[in-house]
């Protein structure tokens, strides 16, 4: 995702809190949805939007004359945005019972949209042969999976990982190993601030992947079907600690956080390690003037880290007049190799085999990429994916949001905690 990886995780700040309109999203799928008809020569043009820079734009639509080619009888009108503007008009075209054929989509949306039915199951697809699962790679297989139905295919994949500043670490004798505890990590952090004078992190505490990481180690989850997974006490302790060690100096002031944005404050050298999804990371290298690798998630026992894989997807329409057409895209998409060649790491690392094989990173960041989420398997640490009820986009937003004013000492970490729930338990009874 280049630059704009954490920048959209940051947008979504944004969007969340957008209600959507109730207005055609309780329909069932029609005949009369969003697909263009077909012409008289039987050519079929199908609605394609997704979220991006323009590098991705092009990349797209590089693949999008790959797939024409093959199927010259499928046209696909393609729009884009940066991700803020994508979901507010796909909001507003969910909401008029008109999103496109196909559109881009995270695990976050998933139960969000498919409640609403906007999402077609692409199970029927599947069977019909027009879309096939077969070649995903290990761990991806029920990531689009909700309540049985099959509502997104991933099409890059990402894991939740550490980015330390190599140096840094060097420099304070400090190697992270897999299996290595929080309170290794911690000792890090200390030592790094005592040998090179600069925060071990940029600020762990607010991040909901990462304490969904920590909670997952410990038995439990940050969501569950239809809920929270942790309680008020849980969530007081993640957060007094956080703000305990900010004021000891191993995290970087969060006012210089800030004021660094949106250049992350690792590549600025205001912290020496910062967790984000590994295929976010390519950003540190443009950014910074350090060298910058891929380090194991600390753990509570020694041994599980709670990960998983994630990624971003591809879904359509519940009311596409051509859901034969719109499979097919998707199945090309997710599985041709030379469109593995063009997309590259772009949306994260390629999730099906032939793609994965296809394409050979030539860049240190994209190998290291591939690499990392080859040892996390080899690890056997990766379970499946946390449950993401509707209401989830918004929960992670407040997270982000208050947890930031904490840190900040805008408000106490008790009352913090409170407002967290209250708007937590407002979003996921919507």
């Amino acid at each position: 995702m280049h630059r704009s990886g954490n920048l959209e995780r940051r947008s979504v700040l944004k969007v969340a809190g957008v209600s959507l309109a109730a207005a055609g999203l309780g329909a069932t799928a029609t005949a009369c949805g969003g697909g263009s008809g077909a012409s008289g020569d039987g050519t079929v043009e199908l609605r394609f939007s997704w979220w991006g820079a323009d590098e991705r734009a092009k990349r797209v639509n590089e693949s999008i004359k790959l797939f024409e080619k093959k199927f010259p009888k499928i046209k696909v009108k393609t729009d884009f945005q940066d991700y803020q503007s994508f979901w507010e008009k796909f909001q507003t075209q969910a909401a008029g019972g008109n999103p496109p054929d196909v559109f881009q989509n995270s695990l976050t949306f998933l139960r969000k949209y498919d409640k609403r039915s906007v999402l077609l199951d692409l199970k029927s697809q599947v069977d019909a042969g027009n879309l096939s699962l077969d070649n995903l790679r290990s761990g991806l297989e029920k990531l689009g999976e909700v309540d049985g139905k099959l509502v997104g295919v991933p099409v890059g994949s990402n894991v939740m990982s550490l980015v330390i500043d190599e140096k840094m670490f060097k420099a304070a004798g400090v190697t992270p190993k897999q299996g290595w505890t929080w309170d290794d990590y911690f000792d890090a952090l200390q030592k790094i601030r005592d040998t090179q004078k600069v925060a071990g992190d940029t600020g762990y505490f607010g991040i909901m992947y990462l304490y969904d990481l920590y909670l997952r180690q410990n038995g439990k989850a940050f969501f569950t079907d239809d809920g929270l997974g942790f309680t008020e006490a849980e969530l007081l302790e993640w957060w007094q600690d956080g703000y305990n060690r900010v004021k000891a100096g191993i995290i970087t002031d969060p006012k210089i956080v800030e004021q660094t944005k949106p250049k992350s404050s690792l590549a600025a050298a205001h912290g020496a390690s910062e967790f984000t999804w590994d295929n976010f990371t390519v950003r540190y290298t443009t950014e910074g003037d350090s060298t910058y690798g891929l380090a194991p998630i600390p753990t509570t026992d020694g041994k599980q880290t709670g990960q998983w894989l994630g990624g971003l997807m591809l879904s359509a329409s519940a009311r596409t007049k051509h859901p034969e057409e719109a499979a097919q895209f998707i199945d090309f998409m997710v599985n041709d190799p030379e469109v593995g060649k063009v997309m590259g790491y772009d949306r994260g690392t390629l999730t099906s085999t032939p793609q994965f094989e296809a394409y050979q990173p030539a860049d240190a960041p994209n190998k290291a990429i591939a690499q990392y989420e080859e040892d996390v398997a080899a690890a056997g640490v990766l379970g499946e994916p946390t449950p993401h009820p509707a209401g989830a986009d918004t929960v992670e937003a407040a997270f982000l949001r208050i947890s930031g004013d904490m840190s900040q000492g805008k408000t106490k970490v008790s009352d913090a905690v409170k407002q967290f729930f209250s708007e937590a338990e407002t979003a996921l009874a919507g």
